[in-house]
């Protein structure tokens, strides 16, 4: 019986590494104006979006249907553009033990960019199905999110 597991997809973008980890480094507020599947988020526990000891509370959209989880910061490397989130609660328990998100942004050789989402998981039981609809929805949100950063950057420089 197999309860955990990993999820790794990489995304190539077109805003600059640095720009996008801000985003999530210093701006996590602003994720839900960027990404239409995000349709709400606050703060739940604490005063600072970006501290370890706050929790964060997220309605999103997965499929068709509206999820719920709260979300903390486990981990932060600003040097290699990297954090990692703890998801729990709401929707989150219905099926995961453990549910990480590992967010890491690099740039690439030829001058681009790239997101690398990891998912790391361990299931209530060996009927739950590995979170798949998961990785289809943070592609999405990264695409949304990379298209609304390169607007800005073209607007910019107008």
């Amino acid at each position: 019986m197999v309860l955990l597991g990993k999820l790794i997809t990489e995304l190539g973008i077109k805003t600059t590494a640095e720009k996008f980890y801000k985003l999530f480094q210093s701006e996590l507020h602003e994720v839900q104006n960027h990404c239409e599947r995000i349709h709400h988020t606050k703060l739940h526990e604490g005063e600072d979006w970006h501290d370890t000891e706050t929790v964060k509370h997220w309605t999103y959209v997965i499929g068709d249907e509206v999820h719920t989880c709260y979300e903390s910061i486990e981990e932060v490397d600003k040097q290699n553009k990297k954090n990692t989130y703890k998801l729990f609660g709401g929707d989150i328990d219905k099926h995961y033990k453990v549910f990480k998100l590992i967010l890491e942004v690099s740039d690439k050789a030829d001058g681009t960019a790239a997101v690398k989402w990891t998912i790391e998981y361990e299931k209530i039981n060996e009927d739950i199905e590995p979170p798949n609809g998961w990785m289809e929805y943070l592609g999405k949100c990264t695409r949304d999110i990379d298209v609304n950063l390169s607007k800005a950057r073209a607007t910019r420089k107008d």
